[in-house]
């Protein structure tokens, strides 16, 4: 089938905007893999948020004049990605989201360096020169970024309490580190010891300086501006923002209200499930009795860190030699475990991923948590495995990174919200259940309770930003399904600073699963589960709307 024009026009639309956003931010490509200007820092001006905003007024102008007169179904999606995405990025504009974040502890200016050191490549001479200029740059970034912060202040939008504090303490730590010990200067892939010295320089001269600037202004004035209810319905139009925010991580407008009842409906029925196993191991209906066995278990906790990351290693390759059952297709890179860097990892969840880099040169990239390992109970560690790598993330990101589609989608298409790729990690940890990947009852009982962590991300995080909840009762909310004290504090503290976000996985495995039952039951004996696997991630990161509409055109019944 030939190209029609509005195919060309697509592609051409979606080439100038890919192009625009790696220019808009070189330090996004770098995490990419892709070289932009490995030796600028993104620009965080209010001229620059302003062009940026116009770029997407003009993307948006575009998309809406591409018809559907012999579109292809991919340039169909690729066109909605955009006109979604653009939507989102101008609404979250009008309503000055930059502002709202401009405080994070969980993902600031702060850790930006230290990222940056450990995915630029600075092993030769030209290299080094690029990420030296990046580092001379960052007084400059940070100049414009205080400028955010004070007018922030000013218009009084500003973080809660909990999480200046948490940034106060991020700050200090840094301030108190030498040049020469410097996250920045150790993760530096240097050829040499002169060149490390070198960037031990740059950090003393452009870095401490810049961070002492945000720790005198952050532990001065703004704190006694900060917030002390935590949630964004104690700002100006809370509301308003809370839905702008629900809106750009789901890429669906929510009601908070049916949200929380979601949440509450399926801790409920989760707990029923756990309560099977409690007495399948003779603890009756004793869900609590069950967990405090399993926490007491001396064998149940890694001796070392080295043991933790062995054991994870083992689920890796246990659920790729079974994935084979449920898929037809396979991401070509490779998935590497590492823990959370010492730096951050107080602060940090209990696991994250990183995509490969698009040159090869980086593998996928499964960051697990050590910090406070007696509380890192291995009963619940394969399910966050099969989230983060296998069949979960990694299978999903890496493999989008390989597909035939354009770059825009390849690799920007949290455009449209993260909901279906964090609801694929979900949907993942129940996958693998049906492959027979949890070694025993007490390893289903551990999915269970990150189940039930998620339904109840969805009851904590519009209770504190839509129904005035405050930190403690989210904290307790959160140990009531089974979190370690550490790690339901650090969880209510990640959804105090990124409102909306932690409702994308329930969203997202509610969508996939209610997809996937909408196509078996039509198909009945014939429904191909590694079709249905297949295109789930073989088109890349969709938007939720799109992706349950496409789907069962995708996935058609066996003749």
């Amino acid at each position: 089938m030939s190209e029609s024009a509005n195919d060309r026009a697509v592609a051409e639309l979606a080439d100038r905007v890919w192009r625009e956003m790696l220019q808009h931010s070189p330090i996004w490509g770098t995490f990419l893999g892709i070289e932009v200007d490995d030796g600028a820092l993104d620009d965080i001006s209010d001229d620059a948020r302003i062009a940026d905003r116009e770029r997407w007024e003009r993307a948006a102008f575009a998309a809406a004049a591409i018809g559907d007169d012999g579109l292809s179904v991919d340039s169909r999606i690729t066109r909605d990605l955009i006109r979604v995405g653009a939507s989102i990025a101008i609404e979250k504009d009008d309503h000055r989201m930059d502002l709202v974040g401009a405080v994070d502890h969980m993902d600031g200016v702060q850790t930006l360096l230290p990222q940056l050191a450990a995915f630029q490549d600075a092993s030769t001479p030209e290299l080094l020169e690029k990420f030296l200029r990046r580092l001379g740059a960052f007084p400059r970034f940070m100049e414009d970024h205080l400028a955010r912060v004070n007018e922030a202040m000013a218009r009084g939008v500003t973080a809660s309490r909990i999480s200046v504090e948490r940034l106060i303490a991020q700050l200090e730590g840094l301030a108190s580190i030498p040049p020469e010990h410097s996250p920045i200067a150790t993760a530096a892939r240097v050829a040499g010891d002169a060149e490390r010295a070198r960037v031990v320089d740059a950090v003393r001269e452009h870095v401490d300086p810049q961070i002492r600037r945000y720790l005198d202004l952050v532990k001065g004035p703004y704190r006694g501006k900060c917030r002390e209810v935590p949630g964004l319905v104690s700002l100006p139009d809370g509301g308003r923002l809370y839905a702008t925010a629900v809106r750009a991580w789901t890429g669906l407008a929510l009601d908070p209200k049916e949200l929380h009842e979601i949440g509450l409906e399926e801790w409920r029925s989760i707990q029923g499930e756990m309560r099977e196993i409690a007495r399948e191991l003779g603890h009756g209906d004793d869900i609590e009795a069950l967990r405090g066995a399993a926490e007491a278990d001396p064998t149940n906790v890694a001796a070392t860190k080295e043991a933790l990351i062995a054991r994870i290693r083992e689920d890796i390759d246990r659920a790729q030699a079974a994935a084979g059952k449920v898929f037809g297709r396979f991401p070509k890179a490779p998935c590497d475990v590492k823990p959370v860097e010492e730096y951050k990892e107080k602060d940090a969840p209990a696991a994250y991923y990183f995509s490969p880099a698009v040159d090869g040169s980086r593998p996928g990239t499964y960051y697990v948590n050590t910090y406070e390992l007696p509380a890192r109970f291995l009963h619940a560690l394969a399910a966050v495995t099969y989230h983060e790598a296998i069949p979960g993330h990694h299978f999903q990101l890496a493999l989008q990174q390989e597909l035939d589609i354009p770059d825009l989608r390849r690799h920007a298409s949290h455009i449209g919200g993260n909901a279906f790729a964090e609801g694929w990690g979900l949907y993942s940890e129940r996958l693998a259940d049906e492959l027979g990947l949890y070694r025993n009852p007490l390893e289903r009982f551990g999915m269970l309770q990150g189940q039930a962590h998620r339904a109840a991300r969805l009851v904590v995080d519009t209770g504190i930003h839509a129904f005035d909840w405050d930190r403690d009762r989210g904290v307790a909310f959160m140990e009531e399904i089974g979190l370690p004290r550490v790690d339901a504090e650090i969880e209510t503290d990640r959804y105090i600073a990124w409102p909306g976000q932690a409702l994308c996985y329930k969203v997202g495995q509610r969508a996939i699963e209610r997809t996937r039952r909408a196509i078996e039951k039509r198909d009945g004996s014939a429904f191909d589960i590694k079709a249905f696997h297949d295109h789930a991630i073989g088109h890349g990161e969709l938007a939720l709307p799109v992706f349950e509409s496409e789907m069962p055109r995708w996935v058609k019944p066996k003749a």
